[in-house]
């Protein structure tokens, strides 16, 4: 009985010794992509809490020459430095505003962000005055690097649930 678990020990400690290792690692490229993907969704990060601090120019660090931002009340594509005069915009409205990530995901060159945003309607924001409200509302990002820049920004959020909770009212045309 000694005999056959010994062997069988051999056996077993033999077998697993001789299993490929090169099989068990991660290839180079995908590698190298799982890299890129932390790298943009740091940066994403990174931009978010920039934006917080009122750092606009974090942008000029990160963004491509042909960066362009959408969003929904724009008809057209901002540019980086009209993206900055709006972001400037909202901070000076909302001078506590501070982004809460709640999910984030890169996928190739794209990185997704579900958050919320919250903040102190503190000054006039598209022209209605400071009401002193606190809102949260919900957004998502999706971003898209090339060569480790921003080169596009496509954020959604829930405009009307933020101008109800400034007071507004939505109601039928008469």
């Amino acid at each position: 009985m000694k005999k056959i678990l010994s062997i069988l020990t051999i056996l077993v400690f033999t077998l697993l010794s001789c299993q490929d290792n090169k099989s068990k690692e991660i290839p180079a490229e995908q590698k190298a992509q799982a890299e890129i993907a932390e790298n943009n969704i740091a940066l994403v990060k990174k931009l978010l809490q920039e934006g917080d601090n009122n750092n606009v120019d974090f942008l000029d660090e990160i963004c491509s020459p042909e960066y362009a931002y959408y969003f929904p009340s724009n008809g057209e594509a901002l540019s980086k430095d009209q993206h900055k005069e709006f972001w400037k915009a909202v901070n000076t409205a909302f001078p506590d505003l501070k982004h809460n990530i709640q999910d984030i995901n890169a996928v190739d060159n794209m990185v997704i962000v579900r958050a919320t945003v919250s903040g102190t309607h503190s000054g006039d924001f598209t022209g209605l005055p400071p009401t002193g409200n606190t809102v949260e509302i919900g957004q998502i990002f999706i971003c898209r690097f090339e060569n480790s820049k921003l080169v596009e920004l496509r954020e959604e959020a829930d405009l009307l649930g933020l101008y109800q909770k400034l007071g507004m009212e939505l109601r039928v045309k008469e």
